[in-house]
């Protein structure tokens, strides 16, 4: 190739880059670009959701005025109480103490029994609120105890099984007042329909009445087969029909003495439900029984303590 040929190839060269960088001061003049403040494209990230507070729960003495204690005594099973506690009254200790009495009872109720330090450390009475922060955690309420059992985060199951201990007990301790904001807060409960008391009576379980006259504690204060002795309170044999002091010989009450006629079903009903109001300044110490199917089944089991027993009433 001549040198002619050469020189014209380096010219080319050196045009089509002068060319290149005329082209790049002239775009700069024209374009003048700048970085954006932010993003054009904006890509949100949620903000991790902040954790719900709990709920607050509500005071056990607005939980207990409706708990109920059948339900209580149901869960002592299927919650495993049972398998470590007896119920009855004079009940031998198991891995954990007898529970009769328990509520209002000191702390380490059972005499003999081999309490933990962290529970015989606990000063008081198992009050409704104790026996409620026992039953949520008892590791936390009583932090070294020997009770394996994990606790009940369920509220009104607790306050079941609570309502349930009360009832072991001659004579059952008042149930605390429900707080005033409590009570407020709480929807009112459209009445149960009452299902007149001889209609339960006309399906009323004699064996049930017999049984509750054990759990209820009756069978602590009175006898009831036929020439049985006074204790605290009377013989109970055929005191259905019988005069309200129908025991020759038993120091009743003035209030029982002043009560002229028999007892009839519907009398034996409201004394039952509470003696305290039936025959104010009776000795009978007995809270009563607020169940009327309750009621009703140990009014007939002292119906059938008689060589004749008193016709049942017309069920309405």
């Amino acid at each position: 190739m001549d040198s002619m040929e050469v020189n014209k190839a380096v010219a080319a060269v050196l045009v089509s880059g002068i060319a290149f960088m005329v082209a790049g001061l002239v775009a700069d003049g024209i374009v003048h670009p700048h970085k954006l403040a932010k993003s054009a494209i904006q890509v949100e990230v949620a903000a991790s959701a902040a954790p719900a507070a709990a709920a607050a729960e509500p005071p056990i003495a607005a939980l207990l005025a409706s708990a109920d204690p059948k339900k209580g005594e149901a869960l002592t099973s299927s919650a495993g109480c049972v398998a470590c506690h007896s119920f009855n009254q004079g009940g031998k200790a198991g891995v954990g103490p007898n529970l009769y009495g328990v509520v209002g009872a000191p702390h380490g109720h059972m005499e003999g029994y081999a309490y933990s330090d962290a529970l015989k450390g606990k000063a008081g009475p198992w009050t409704y609120d104790e026996l409620n922060d026992w039953l949520k955690k008892p590791a936390a309420y009583a932090p070294g105890t020997k009770m394996s059992f994990a606790g009940l985060p369920d509220p009104q199951k607790r306050a079941d099984i609570i309502a349930y201990l009360r009832t072991l007990a001659a004579s059952p301790e008042p149930l605390p007042p429900v707080p005033a904001a409590a009570a407020a807060a709480a929807p009112a409960a459209a009445p149960a329909a009452e299902v007149p008391f001889e209609t339960l009576l006309a399906s009323a379980d004699p064996a049930k009445g017999q049984a509750l006259t054990t759990k209820l504690g009756c069978v602590a204060c009175h006898s009831f087969n036929d020439g049985g002795k006074s204790g605290v309170g009377p013989n109970l044999y055929g005191v259905v029909g019988a005069p309200h002091g129908h025991m020759a010989g038993f120091a009743y009450s003035d209030a029982l003495k002043a009560k002229t006629g028999d007892w009839t079903f519907a009398e034996l009903n409201e004394w039952l439900t509470k003696p305290a109001a039936y025959a104010p300044g009776t000795k009978m110490t007995f809270a009563g029984v607020k169940d009327a199917a309750q009621r009703a089944d140990v009014i007939a089991y002292l119906r059938t303590l008689a060589a004749t027993p008193v016709p049942l009433p017309a069920a309405k």
